[in-house]
C-alpha cells in the first residue's frame, strides 16, 4: 500500500507540473500574441500562432457550435475523472508497469489542460467564451499555439501539417501512442485475464 502511494504521489506531481506548464505557455500566448499572427520560431518550418479554438484536440469540430462545445467540455470532464479513477485502482493495486500509470498520466494532465480552458477561460477572457454561449462557465475556447507547416504548395499554403495544438494536446498524444506503442502487452495480458474470468 505504501509503494502505491508513493507512486500516486509521483503522479499527482506529474501530472500538476504538466498542467503548470500548459496553462503558462497559454495565458503567454493570450496576452503577447495577436490571434492568427504567425511567429518565426525555426524558418518555416515551426511557428507560434494564437487560434483560439472551440472544438477538440487539432481544431477538430471547432465549428460545431455552442452544444457541441457543451457535449465536448462534459466529455472532458467524465475522461477525466474516469482517468483519475482508473490511475488509482492500478497504482494501488501495483499490478501495472509505471509506464502505463506514466502514460495514462500524461493523457489525464492533458485533458484536465484543455478542460481548465473550457471551463475557465470564458469567464476570465469574456471574449474566449463560445459565440453565442450564455455564460462563460464551460463555454470557454481553448488556446492553442503550435503549428509544424510541413509541407506546402506552389502557392505558399500549407498542405501538411495544418492542424495548430497546444501543449495539452501534445500530452494527449504522447502519451496515447506510448501506451499503444510501448505498453499494449499490459492491456492484451489484462484483456486475456477478464476473458477468461467471465
Amino acid at each position: 500500500m505504501g509503494k502505491g502511494r508513493n507512486k500516486g504521489l509521483w503522479l499527482i506531481l506529474l501530472g500538476m507540473l504538466l498542467v503548470v506548464i500548459d496553462q503558462i505557455i497559454k495565458v503567454a500566448v493570450k496576452m503577447e500574441m495577436i490571434p492568427g499572427v504567425p511567429v518565426p520560431v525555426l524558418g518555416r518550418w515551426f511557428q507560434l500562432v494564437f487560434v483560439e479554438n472551440a472544438g477538440m484536440a487539432f481544431g477538430m469540430g471547432s465549428n460545431g457550435g455552442v452544444w457541441v462545445k457543451l457535449a465536448l467540455t462534459l466529455f472532458r470532464i467524465g475522461l477525466f475523472i474516469f482517468l483519475v479513477w482508473w490511475i488509482r485502482k492500478l497504482a494501488v493495486q501495483g499490478t501495472a508497469p509505471v509506464g502505463v500509470l506514466i502514460g495514462l498520466t500524461l493523457i489525464s494532465a492533458g485533458a484536465l489542460g484543455n478542460l481548465l480552458d473550457s471551463m475557465f477561460y470564458g469567464i476570465i477572457w469574456p471574449e474566449l467564451m463560445v459565440d453565442g454561449a450564455p455564460f462563460g462557465f464551460l463555454f470557454g475556447k481553448v488556446v492553442d499555439m503550435f503549428w509544424f507547416p510541413l509541407i506546402r504548395n506552389a502557392a505558399g499554403e500549407c498542405i501538411f501539417f495544418k492542424p495548430v495544438f497546444n501543449f495539452a494536446d501534445s500530452c494527449v498524444t504522447v502519451g496515447a501512442f506510448y501506451l499503444l506503442l510501448f505498453q499494449y502487452r499490459f492491456f492484451a495480458s489484462a484483456e486475456e485475464k477478464n476473458t477468461s474470468n467471465n
